[in-house]
């Protein structure tokens, strides 16, 4: 008889990855540069609202700048950090004394404050900007000014703020014509102040009272 040849067939592996098919793998890839650019959208959005927390809202779409001109009187004053009040020569403890429209339709503040013992006047030119009721200022931190209310005859409703992030501060104040108290008005700036988008701590009446004279 002859030789047998024996052929072995080796059987086909248990496990084999087969490689994706290649429309597969760009739909993965696809899939995973949507989700990075979902999740960087989510971040954008997430800081952009977190930019207009804090932006404080305008109530006064007009001003006749011309009605605010004369003399007021500090009434209460409130701030974001009451360390800028507290004290007599606390940075914003300040006394408005007139309001005075230029030529050019700014603003000069005539105000008094504590300094040295004495009580001190200085002037402040807040300058105009697009928005009528917005001004801007240099004084101590405070870069923009902007009045919330005013009926140009009995009260007004003005706050100062620094908007030069993380060092933001708000300062408002209610300004009146005389120096008699008026509870409607008062409960009137009250409600004003929590319009606003940081809590506000208001000053001692009693003390706003305490008008720095020359």
């Amino acid at each position: 008889m002859g030789d047998w040849t024996v052929l072995a067939h080796r059987p086909p592996p248990l496990h084999k990855d087969p490689s994706p098919p290649l429309g597969l793998a760009h739909s993965r890839e696809l899939s995973a540069t949507t989700a990075a650019a979902m999740r960087s959208l989510l971040l954008a959005l997430a800081l952009v609202c977190g930019i207009q927390a804090i932006v404080v809202p305008r109530t006064m779409e007009d001003l006749d700048l011309q009605k605010v001109a004369g003399t007021w009187h500090s009434m209460a004053m409130a701030a974001s950090d009451i360390s800028l009040l507290d004290a007599e020569t606390a940075p914003l403890r300040v006394y408005i004394q007139e309001l005075r429209p230029t030529p050019q339709d700014n603003l000069e503040i005539v105000l008094r404050k504590w300094e040295d013992g004495r009580c001190a006047e200085q002037k402040v030119l807040a300058e105009k900007t697009e928005v009528p009721a917005e001004f801007k200022i240099n004084y101590v931190e405070e870069n923009q000014i902007f009045l919330l209310d005013t009926d140009y005859d009995n009260y007004l409703f003005f706050c100062m703020e620094n908007t030069d992030a993380p060092q933001q501060s708000l300062m408002c104040q209610c300004l009146a014509r005389t120096l008699e108290v008026d509870n409607e008005v008062m409960e009137k700036f009250n409600r004003a102040l929590k319009t606003l988008p940081v809590h506000m701590q208001l000053l001692n009446p009693t003390q706003a009272e305490e008008q720095c004279l020359i």
